[in-house]
């Protein structure tokens, strides 16, 4: 028998193999092509170790098996073969279930028990956003609502929850799982902290059998918690983000974010909205989204840019590098009124360098490329914005170096700024 390193050794993210298993109606309602089984995590180093490797088995197999709605598991591990020394092979059942609930099912039967009894599993916790899909369309991000009521909708549903919510920190314990396999650096929260609060997306579909049952099925959520803001308020940050693999890049991610920022909106005791260290990816999701929130704010845009400032959800807009007409200039200059911004910051409740970059955003897609006198002005305002943010590194340089490197940076986050624009449009 060989036991040439390279032939034990497993990608942890290949054999790793997660499913949401449905029961025997709900999987009648899915279409063809639809399948929540067998798709793999992101990530594994937080349980596997940096290399992701798994050492001494060969074919090795580990199916991680969710009931859709109630999250119960049931955990499975094979083989074809595996060396015979205990101290060099890993113990890979022993390690995943460290990262499991203590309610995980150890019987198949039971578990798949559990699975047959969806229509029992309901949502913990208070409904606080709901948006419809059309069951016959495929993947995609421009999709048309249709009414709940549509025999082809499925109805996707967002629920408010705190740990202290009747049986929450259990289903938590159950989720949690996919913020290490789906968030890079993601780790488990102290249950022992107060002031976490959850939304958990689900999807509720009707069975095509004659109860026309909905049942629920998990399809991701966001954690967030709470610190003090000055004077009486508390800031809400928003710190781990997950969908389901099956269900990325078809706009959930998107609703899940609008769900939260609406829900901030609609508490008083909240005062504003950040993010704690956001990924790449999550960055675009959330500039789209605030973008197209600030141009559908009719108010807001008449005041920024006078009387052609319309709405992107009711009126016209300037196109990416467009001017609009000519007409009496508003608020947003540029440079932008400063104290007209942070009245309309404060009552968006949005963080203030993201309200900056919003801002800015907005005056180059507005922006007249033959005002010489206006694109100065604009320049300099978001070069004021990046030397405050950068100012102990640039500080050190000398004064030509530093101009030099400002002019750098501000190419750059205009270049990215377009490329932002046209994920609006």
């Amino acid at each position: 028998m060989s036991t040439h390193a390279m032939d034990w050794t497993t990608d942890s993210n290949q054999c790793l193999s997660i499913t949401m298993v449905r029961s025997s109606e709900d999987t009648k309602a899915l279409k063809d092509g639809e399948s929540y089984q067998d798709f793999h995590p992101a990530f594994t180093y937080p349980i596997f170790g940096e290399e992701e490797k798994i050492y001494g088995y060969k074919d090795l197999t580990i199916d991680l098996k969710f009931a859709s709605g109630s999250l119960k598991q049931y955990l499975s591990v094979g083989w074809s073969d595996k060396l015979k020394s205990a101290d060099t092979v890993d113990n890979v059942d022993g390690i995943i279930r460290e990262y499991l609930p203590e309610d995980i099912e150890t019987s198949e039967g039971a578990f798949q028990a559990q699975v047959e009894d969806a229509s029992s599993f309901k949502p913990l916790g208070e409904m606080i956003y709901s948006y419809t899909r059309s069951a016959s369309k495929g993947k995609g991000k421009n999709v048309v609502p249709l009414n709940p009521d549509d025999e082809d909708a499925i109805v996707y549903e967002v629920y408010h929850c705190t740990l202290d919510t009747p049986g929450f920190k259990e289903y938590h314990r159950r989720m949690q799982i996919f913020i290490l396999l789906y968030i890079e650096a993601g780790s488990y929260i102290n249950e022992d902290e107060e002031g976490w609060e959850f939304v958990v997306l689900f999807e509720k579909r009707k069975r095509r059998d004659s109860s026309h049952i909905s049942t629920y099925h998990f399809v991701g959520y966001s954690s967030l918690y709470n610190f003090y803001y000055f004077p009486e308020k508390v800031r809400l940050r928003l710190s781990q983000f997950v969908i389901l693999g099956p269900y990325q890049r078809s706009g959930h991610g998107s609703e899940l974010y609008k769900s939260i920022y609406q829900y901030v909106l609609s508490q008083p005791r909240i005062g504003e909205l950040t993010v704690e260290d956001p990924a790449e990816a999550f960055e675009d999701l959330r500039d789209k989204n605030d973008l197209k929130m600030l141009l559908s704010t009719k108010q807001f845009m008449e005041e920024g840019f006078g009387s052609d400032g319309l709405s992107h959800g009711g009126g016209r807009v300037g196109k990416v590098g467009k001017a609009l007409s000519s007409g009496k200039k508003g608020k947003m200059g540029p440079p932008v009124e400063k104290g007209w911004a942070e009245k309309w910051r404060l009552k968006m409740k949005i963080a203030g360098r993201q309200f900056q970059r919003l801002v800015e955003m907005l005056i180059q897609m507005h922006s007249d490329p033959l005002d010489a006198r206006g694109l100065k002005a604009y320049r300099l305002q978001v070069k004021e914005r990046l030397y405050r943010f950068n100012f102990e590194v640039l500080a050190q340089l000398e004064k030509e170096e530093r101009l030099e490197k400002l002019e750098e940076t501000f190419q750059s986050v205009r270049e990215d700024y377009n490329r932002i624009l046209k994920l609006v449009y």
